[in-house]
C-alpha cells in the first residue's frame, strides 16, 4: 500500500525546507552561545587569552557546529519532527523537539571525545545545546498557534469521510469535532452495506462504499478512515482509487491484520490511526510560496497604491455605483469567499446577464462577448490591460488566493462541473494563472479546465515564476479581455 521506514517518505523540497530552518536555527543558536563566551564582561578573560581564542577558536568552532546542526537535522527526522503536525500534539512536538535537540548534542560532545578537540569550550557547547532547544521549541510552538489560528477561522481544514456508522465511527467523529483547533472537518458517514444506511440514526450516512471515492471527491475530502472490518479487497479497490485522485486513506489499528505491515500508527489527537496511503503534500513549497504571495502583494500595493487612487477616482467618474465590483466566488475545495476587482461594468451589469446570454462567444459554462454594452469607457481600458483586477492583492493578503494559479468561479459555473473539472479547486485560485498567460483568448471551455488541471498536477515555484514573468508580458501587451 504504502512504503514504510524509509528516512525520507515525504517529497524532498518540504524536507528540505523545514531542515533548513532547523539548521539556521541552530547556526544562530551557536554563535549567540559563541558571542556570550567570548564577552569580556560576561567572561573575565586576559586580553593575551581573548586574542587567541578569538585567532584559532572560531574556526574550530564553526566546524563543529556544522556537525551539530547536520546531527540535528538527521536526529529531527529520524523522530518524525518533518511529518505533518496534525499526526502530533503539541506536547508531543515539544517533548520530541528535546529529544532530537539533546541526542544531537550527546553526538556532538561523542565526536569532540573521539577528536580530542579539547580547545573546544565545553560552556559554548551546553549554551549552543540549551539556545537550540529554546530556539526550535519557540518556533515550532509559533507555528503550530499560526496554524490553528487558520484552522479555527476555517482555512486550510481536512474534509473527512468515515467508512462505517457503527461505535467506533461515530467515537472517531465525535473526537474529531471535539479538536476543532487540529483541523478536521466531518463531512459524512459512508456506508459498508444497507443495515448501515437505514434508520433515522443514520441521518448523516451520506453514500456507500461503491461511490465512496466518487462521492469524496465532490467533497473535496482530504482523508478517508475505515472504521470498520471490510474485505481486504474492497479495502484496496478504494486505497487504489482514492491514490489516483489524491486521497489519504486511514485506518483504525486491529482491525486490517497483515494489510499495512510495519506502518506507523499515527495519532488524530487521543485517536490511533494508521496511514494506507498519504498523499505527498508539498508543505515546505507551499510556505514559501505563501511567503512570496504576502511580500509580493504588499510590495505591490505599496508601490501601486497612488494609482489605484487615481484609478478608483476616474472611475466614480464615468459612470455611477460603487467603485469597487463584489462578487461571492469559490475558491479551494469549495471554500466561498468575496473577491474584489475594481468595477468595469454598470452597475446592474449581473442582472443584464440573462438577456445577453443567447450571445455567449465562449463554448461551454464560460460567459464571454465582445463588446459587452455593460462595460463602461474606464472599465474598458481597465479590462485591455487588467487592472481591474489590482484589488485581488487584498484577497491574496486575507490568504483566499494566490498571486498564481486558477481563476476562481462563480458558484453558477460549479455547479455545472463534471467530477473532473472540481481538480481546479484543489488549490488557491490566482490572480494570474497558466490559462491566462497561455490561451487566454481561446473560447474552448476544455482548453481553460486542461490548463488548470495541468497547473495543478504539475505545480512547482519554478512554474509560478515563470506565469508571473509571462504576465508582466500580457499586461504591457494589453491582450486581457
Amino acid at each position: 500500500m504504502q512504503e514504510h521506514g524509509r528516512l525520507f517518505s515525504r517529497p524532498s523540497f518540504t524536507i528540505m525546507v523545514w531542515a533548513m530552518l532547523d539548521f539556521f536555527s541552530a547556526l544562530v543558536a551557536g554563535f549567540i552561545a559563541f558571542r556570550i563566551r567570548l564577552d569580556p564582561v560576561a567572561q573575565p578573560t586576559s586580553h593575551a587569552v581573548l586574542r587567541h581564542l578569538e585567532a584559532t577558536a572560531p574556526l574550530i568552532s564553526i566546524a563543529y557546529l556544522v556537525v551539530f546542526c547536520f546531527y540535528l537535522v538527521v536526529f529531527a527526522r529520524l523522530y518524525g519532527l518533518y511529518r505533518s503536525p496534525e499526526v502530533r500534539s503539541g506536547l508531543n512536538e515539544q517533548r520530541l523537539t528535546m529529544q532530537a535537540t539533546l541526542t544531537a548534542g550527546l553526538m556532538l560532545c561523542g565526536t569532540l571525545y573521539v577528536m580530542k578537540q579539547y580547545t573546544v569550550s565545553r560552556v559554548v557547547v551546553a549554551l549552543t545545546i540549551v539556545l537550540t532547544m529554546a530556539l526550535l521549541m519557540a518556533r515550532r510552538a509559533m507555528e503550530r498557534k499560526m496554524i490553528q489560528r487558520r484552522f479555527l477561522q476555517g482555512r486550510e481544514t481536512r474534509n473527512v469521510l468515515i467508512v462505517g456508522n457503527g461505535r467506533v465511527a461515530h467515537a472517531l467523529r465525535n473526537h474529531l469535532q471535539a479538536l476543532p483547533h487540529m483541523g478536521f472537518r466531518f463531512m459524512g458517514f459512508v456506508s459498508l452495506n444497507n443495515e448501515e444506511s437505514e434508520g433515522p440514526e443514520n441521518s448523516q450516512v451520506i453514500g456507500n462504499i461503491q461511490n465512496c471515492v466518487a462521492l469524496a471527491r465532490s467533497l473535496f475530502v482530504d482523508e478517508i478512515y475505515f472504521s470498520t472490518p471490510a474485505e481486504k479487497q474492497t479495502v484496496v479497490s478504494v486505497v487504489e482509487e482514492a491514490r489516483r485522485h489524491g486521497i489519504e486513506v486511514r485506518v483504525v489499528p486491529d482491525l486490517y491484520d497483515g494489510l499495512a505491515w510495519n506502518a506507523p500508527v499515527e495519532f488524530i489527537g487521543q485517536f490511533p490511526t494508521i496511514p494506507l496511503h498519504q498523499r505527498e503534500f508539498p508543505r515546505g513549497a507551499f510556505f514559501i510560496k505563501r511567503v512570496l504571495d504576502v511580500l509580493l502583494s504588499t510590495l505591490a500595493l505599496t508601490v501601486l497604491s497612488p494609482f489605484m487612487l487615481l484609478i478608483a477616482l476616474l472611475i466614480r467618474l464615468d459612470s455611477p455605483g460603487p467603485i469597487f465590483y463584489r462578487a461571492a466566488r469559490i475558491g479551494r475545495k469549495g471554500r466561498t469567499f468575496t473577491c474584489y476587482k475594481f468595477r468595469t461594468m454598470v452597475a446592474n451589469a449581473d442582472k443584464l446577464r440573462e438577456d445577453l446570454a443567447q450571445q455567449n462567444e465562449r463554448d461551454g459554462i464560460l460567459f464571454k462577448m465582445s463588446n459587452d454594452p455593460r462595460i463602461t469607457r474606464v472599465g474598458a481600458r481597465l479590462r485591455k490591460y487588467s487592472l481591474d483586477e489590482l484589488p485581488q492583492f487584498f484577497n491574496v493578503l486575507m490568504g483566499d488566493m494566490s498571486l498564481v494559479g486558477p481563476r476562481p468561479p462563480l458558484a453558477s459555473e460549479v455547479e455545472k462541473y463534471d467530477l473532473s473539472h472540481l481538480r481546479r479547486l484543489d488549490v488557491l485560485p490566482g490572480i494570474t494563472g497558466l490559462w491566462q498567460v497561455e490561451a487566454r483568448q481561446d473560447p474552448s471551455f476544455d482548453s481553460y479546465i486542461s490548463l488548470d488541471t495541468a497547473y495543478v498536477e504539475n505545480w512547482n515555484l519554478l512554474l509560478d515564476l515563470r506565469i508571473l514573468a509571462r504576465t508582466v508580458g500580457v499586461v504591457l501587451a494589453g491582450t486581457g479581455s
